[in-house]
């Protein structure tokens, strides 16, 4: 079941991005970050146990420009669709909020391009969204896919 996150949710979020992060899979993201953009998150809560399976963020960025970000899915539920299913709902949200455009910083472009988004130089995106690169321990030399994709309102 996707739901949007909770306060109660963000230590297994953290935890879930910990795990990919310490596998240099993701970026990780500290704690208090989480609790900030706690609305930013959708999960996929296991309906038997409540436990949290996957994550998701949407941050808006501009009135028609949002990234998908901290896609993560616990390592015994992959290939289960999960993620599948965050990512189709962060796109229904963006398109309920009228974003045009939605773009991923990723190291797994092959999943992103199932969805639409297409490889894009990184230099394209606006200057507004290095905000969150130059505190990333990787700046300047980030080696995630920048990737691109347009939306219409509702879809």
């Amino acid at each position: 079941m996707i739901r949007k996150a909770t306060i109660s949710d963000i230590k297994a979020i953290h935890k879930l991005l910990q795990d990919y992060g310490t596998r240099g899979e993701l970026l990780p993201r500290p704690l208090s970050g989480l609790y900030d953009h706690v609305r930013d998150f959708s999960v996929f809560e296991d309906p038997a146990s409540g436990a949290i399976l996957g994550c998701c963020a949407l941050q808006f960025c501009w009135e028609d420009l949002a990234e998908i970000r901290s896609v993560a899915v616990h390592p015994d539920h992959v290939r289960q669709k999960i993620g599948s299913q965050l990512v189709q709902t962060a796109i229904q949200e963006a398109g309920e909020y009228k974003i045009k455009q939605l773009f991923v910083l990723t190291y797994r472009p092959g999943f992103f391009q199932k969805y639409g988004f297409r490889t894009i130089d990184r230099a394209k995106l606006p200057l507004k969204i290095w905000a969150d690169c130059i505190t990333c321990v990787k700046f300047p030399d980030c080696d995630e896919v920048a990737m691109i994709r347009a939306i219409e309102s509702g879809v």
